[in-house]
């Protein structure tokens, strides 16, 4: 399978598996170990797991399919993850701040949306040969690390900001 049907593959991965990973916290009777990796209440940084999840599931796929094989996979698949959170983050508070109010819809376009960028951005990034040393990979899988721990220590004990904050219960975190 050639990089742009991989990446169509990993769109609709990312779609359907980040609609469900949702849900997966209170399907498993609201277990912590869980909790790492899907959304436990409604805050925004909650739904970036969404999108981070079953894009670091499909690039191990990936990476075993071709990206081992490919310099600046790990670090433009980072890149890519992080750059489809700064959309739906921008996305998200952007057009709640123009309409005053957050509505489904909207909110389902927004994670499409921080989708398609990821893996437009993987597939012109690996097109054009960016990021392609050793150096970047290792950075990225560092980065990788991070972010995953991030995911899993702001989920236990996150700031007291509003990226945190779920808007129904007022709650942050677990």
């Amino acid at each position: 399978m050639n990089t742009k049907r991989w990446h169509i593959a990993g769109i609709l991965f990312t779609i359907i598996l980040g609609t469900l990973t949702h849900f997966f916290y209170h399907w498993s009777g609201e277990n912590p170990l869980i909790a790492s990796f899907s959304a436990v209440n409604e805050s925004t940084w909650e739904h970036l797991k969404l999108l981070a999840t079953p894009m670091f599931l499909f690039a191990v796929i990936e990476y075993f399919a071709y990206g081992n094989r490919r310099r600046g996979f790990v670090a433009i698949r980072l890149v890519s993850i992080l750059l489809g959170m700064i959309v739906i983050v921008a996305s998200f508070y952007g057009y709640t701040a123009l309409l005053g109010t957050n509505y489904l819809p909207l909110d389902i376009g927004t994670f499409i949306l921080g989708v398609l960028a990821s893996y437009l951005s993987s597939y012109l990034l690996l097109q054009k040969g960016c990021l392609s040393s050793h150096r970047a990979d290792l950075l990225a899988g560092i980065g990788s690390a991070l972010l995953i721990v991030c995911f899993i220590f702001f989920t236990i004990d996150p700031p007291h900001v509003f990226l945190f904050e779920d808007p129904i219960t007022g709650s942050f975190g677990l």
